[in-house]
């Protein structure tokens, strides 16, 4: 599965504001750090999408928690 540049924002956004650093070094919690490597390899190559594949295994766990998070939210169309 490939994910976008924004879609990978849009989890670190969602981890910052779920697990906000609590200590005055402003740390990430595990999981938007786990994406900061991605996303930053995305921009410095230039890259608009990337296969998840070629993440690191936190980085997997903490799009695919991101992915159902958002699902659970999404409104039921019907």
């Amino acid at each position: 599965m490939e994910i976008t540049l924004t879609e990978l924002e849009d989890a670190i956004n969602f981890w910052r504001a779920r697990k906000p650093s609590t200590s005055e070094a402003c740390v990430l919690c595990m999981e938007a750090s786990a994406l900061a490597g991605p996303y930053a390899a995305m921009i410095m190559h230039h890259l608009p999408v990337l296969d998840e594949a070629a993440m690191s295994e936190p980085a997997r766990a903490a799009v695919s928690a991101w992915r159902q998070a958002r699902q659970a939210l999404a409104p039921v169309k019907g």
